[in-house]
């Protein structure tokens, strides 16, 4: 095995590297937390309001769409909106996300 002198060099650049990136994602997180996606369902009869920590932080629900005769529809359509809601969440988080890492795909992240 050779020693190779010059390798430190990189060493402490990648080190700085992944510090910059770790605090640039943890500004990211608190910055995703006042950032607010909404969904709808039931042709805007209910609608989901999520921020990029998939945080539910508010739900509204027309009372029109309120059939005391079919509480399995009102209960499908609040499940599909707060779906919907979280997975729009997600696409932002990924897409911020990627900003930061240049697109790379870091596992736990």
């Amino acid at each position: 095995m050779k020693f190779n002198p010059g390798g430190g060099a990189n060493m402490n650049q990648m080190i700085k590297q992944a510090k910059k990136m770790q605090e640039q994602m943890a500004k990211m997180q608190e910055e995703l937390q006042e950032k607010i996606v909404e969904a709808s369902a039931g042709g805007g009869a209910i609608t989901a309001k999520v921020n990029g920590r998939q945080e539910l932080l508010e739900i509204k629900i027309k009372p029109e769409v309120v059939d005391p005769e079919d509480v399995e529809m009102l209960e499908d359509l609040v499940m599909a909106v707060i779906n919907e809601a979280i997975k729009k969440s997600q696409d932002m988080v990924s897409s911020e996300m990627s900003k930061i890492t240049g697109g790379l795909n870091i596992p736990g992240l």
